[in-house]
C-alpha cells in the first residue's frame, strides 16, 4: 500500500509476480538459456546461488548477477529473518528414507533425512557401498514403505555400483528389479572436475526425473589422489567445499537425500584413540549434516556410530549385511 499525495488516501500498488527466470530484470532469452544449461533451472536455484556462480554461468558482470539474485530472492521470498515456528512448519516437508534396519533407522532419527548430507566413513568392507545399494532400492518405494517414490543419481568414482546387487536386494523385498534399475542413473566420474560437473548434470536430469537420492561413492577418492602434498591442500579443500555446497543446494531444491561415502586414513599417534579418521578434514566434517562411522564386527555384523548430528545424541547401532541386503 502507498499514500496518495493529493488526497492522503492509501492506494494499492500492483506488484508484478515473477514466475520464471526470463521475467527477472537483466535476464533475456539468451541469458536464461545459459543459466539453464549451467543447472539454474528455477527461481529457487538462482536465489541460493552466489554472484560469482551466476556471473560465470551466464558470462555476466558480478553486479548484474547480484541484481538477478536479489530479484530471485524477492520472487521466492527468501533471504530475510524468520521465526522458529515458521522454520518448524517448513521442516514438515523433510522426509525420511529407510535403511531396512530398524536399529540403523532409529540411530538416524527415523532414516536418512532429505535436505541433508549423510556421510558414512570407514575402512574397506565396512558396509558403505552396501548401504548405498540398499538406499538406491528403497528410494524407489512408496513413502508408506519408507521410500520416497523417486529416482537415484549414482556418481561412481571407484566402480562400486553393481546392478546384480540391486537385483538381489529388490528380489528380497519382492520388488521389480528391472523397474528399479531403470530408475537408477549411474555415471562414472573419471576425475574430481568430472565429479563436480556430474552434480551440475544431475540438476538437468532432475527436470525430467524425480531425483530424490544422490549417491557419491566415494566423495573424496579423486580429490585425495589428485591433490597430493601440503602445497595443493588449500586448492583441494576449496574445490571440495564448492562440491559439497552444490550437493547441499541440490538436496534443498529437490528435497532429496544426499548420501556420500568417505575413505579413512590411519592416525600416527595412538594417543588420539580410534586408529582411523575420515579424509577431507574440517571441510567435510563441518559440511556433513549426519556423520556415521562404520566398522566391521563378527559374523557379518556391522557397527554404526553416529559421530555428528545437529539434533541427535552420539550413539551406536548394530546391523548386518546379508545377501538380502541391510537388515537388523
Amino acid at each position: 500500500m502507498a499514500k496518495d499525495e493529493r488526497t492522503g488516501d492509501k492506494v494499492a500498488i500492483a506488484v508484478k509476480v515473477v514466475k520464471s527466470i526470463e521475467e527477472l530484470p537483466g535476464v533475456g532469452p539468451a541469458t536464461a538459456e545459459k543459466l539453464r544449461e549451467a543447472g539454474f533451472t528455477d527461481l529457487m536455484g538462482l536465489a541460493v546461488a552466489s554472484p560469482q556462480m551466476i556471473a560465470d554461468a551466464a558470462e555476466l558482470g558480478t553486479n548484474v548477477a547480484q541484481k538477478i539474485i536479489i530479484a530471485a530472492r524477492e520472487a521466492v521470498d527468501i533471504g530475510g529473518f524468520e521465526t522458529g515456528d515458521v522454520i518448524l512448519e517448513r521442516r514438515k516437508s523433510v522426509a525420511k528414507l529407510t535403511t531396512c534396519s530398524k536399529a540403523l533407522d532409529e540411530l538416524l532419527g527415523g532414516g536418512l533425512e532429505t535436505q541433508a548430507i549423510t556421510e558414512c566413513y570407514g575402512e574397506f568392507s565396512a558396509g558403505k557401498s552396501q548401504l548405498a545399494h540398499q538406499l538406491a532400492v528403497n528410494v524407489t518405494r512408496p513413502e508408506d514403505d519408507g521410500g520416497l517414490n523417486g529416482d537415484v543419481v549414482w556418481i561412481d568414482t571407484e566402480q562400486t555400483f553393481r546392478p546384480e546387487r540391486i537385483r538381489q536386494m529388490a528380489d528380497a523385498l519382492d520388488l521389480d528389479a528391472d523397474a528399479i534399475l531403470k530408475r537408477i542413473h549411474i555415471a562414472r566420474a573419471f576425475n574430481s572436475h568430472h565429479q563436480m560437473l556430474l552434480v551440475e548434470k544431475a540438476q538437468e536430469l532432475a527436470q525430467d526425473f524425480p531425483i530424490r537420492l544422490i549417491v557419491i561413492d566415494s566423495l573424496t577418492a579423486h580429490f585425495r589422489a589428485e591433490y597430493i602434498g601440503r602445497g595443493v591442500l588449500a586448492e583441494r579443500q576449496q574445490l571440495l567445499n564448492k562440491h559439497i555446497h552444490e550437493l547441499m543446494r541440490f538436496g534443498d531444491i529437490h528435497n532429496a537425500v544426499i548420501y556420500v561415502t568417505n575413505q579413512v586414513h590411519a592416525k600416527p599417534d595412538a594417543f588420539f584413540g580410534d586408529p582411523t579418521r575420515p579424509v577431507g578434514g574440517h571441510i567435510v566434517g563441518h559440511s556433513a549434516t549426519f556423520r556415521v562411522y562404520l566398522r566391521k564386527s563378527k559374523g557379518g555384523k556391522r557397527i554404526a556410530r553416529l559421530i555428528d548430528s545437529p539434533n541427535l545424541p552420539e550413539a551406536e547401532a548394530v546391523f548386518s549385511v546379508s545377501e538380502d541386503g541391510i537388515r537388523d
